[in-house]
């Protein structure tokens, strides 16, 4: 395994039971992602996009294969354990944001810090991750004092709080007009050419996907081919 390897996914296969039905809803994926990438997966509704994220996202587990994430091994952890790594090793970014709405920007931040435990100056930490998307002056803000573009800043912060080792976004302009959306996707190239943060979209949009530097097609379950 390449020491450069964030992300090392073998024979992935995911089966669901629906009532007397197997259905198989990835049927084999094999990929790697190198620390510093930026790539796309695409695919049409029911091509496994969902569950694929899922599964690198440490939020399901395989029914078998091999995955490891930044040289941990996945497919055999626990739920405390998934929990764990998915803390510490992923930053998630939600179409519709996925905020407290009764929580400040600030504390909205602070969440995964608060959930990892024992780290200290979490709340300066929270405050450094706001700054760095351009909300500095906006950490007393509840989400509903935000724009959408602004509450899709802190949910990229609340992202990076942690340091992740990969950055997950899940159609991350897709309830943004096309400037704020443009706006939000250059923000996220940014971290990757700045800070070298591996990125990872999943995404229908065609002009999404030709910012990243490789682009996953899935169809039925398997990996259609790479560009």
């Amino acid at each position: 395994m390449s020491p450069d390897c964030v992300i090392c996914a073998e024979d992935l296969r995911k089966v669901y039971q629906m009532g007397e039905v197997e259905v198989h809803a990835l049927a084999g994926v094999s990929l790697t992602i190198e620390r510093g990438e930026v790539v796309a997966i695409m695919g049409p509704s029911g091509s496994g996009k969902s569950t694929l994220m899922n599964i690198l996202g440490c939020l399901d587990l395989p029914s078998s294969g091999k995955y490891i994430l930044d040289g941990e091994a996945v497919e055999t952890l626990n739920d405390d354990q998934l929990a764990d790594i998915r803390n510490r090793k992923v930053g998630f970014i939600f179409q519709s944001f996925n905020l407290l709405s009764r929580t400040t920007a600030l504390g909205n931040v602070e969440l995964p810090l608060r959930y990892a435990g024992r780290i200290p100056n979490k709340r300066e930490r929270a405050r450094a991750a706001l700054d760095s998307v351009g909300l500095g002056d906006r950490i007393s803000h509840r989400p509903t004092e935000l724009s959408g573009g602004q509450q899709q800043r802190v949910a990229i912060a609340r992202a990076l709080v942690n340091n992740p080792a990969i950055i997950l976004a899940d159609e991350p302009t897709g309830n943004l007009d096309s400037k704020v959306g443009k706006e939000i996707l250059e923000l996220l190239l940014s971290l990757n050419r700045d800070n070298g943060t591996t990125l990872i979209i999943v995404t229908h949009d065609p002009v999404i996907a030709a910012h990243a530097q490789r682009i996953i097609h899935l169809r039925d379950g398997l990996v259609e081919e790479k560009q």
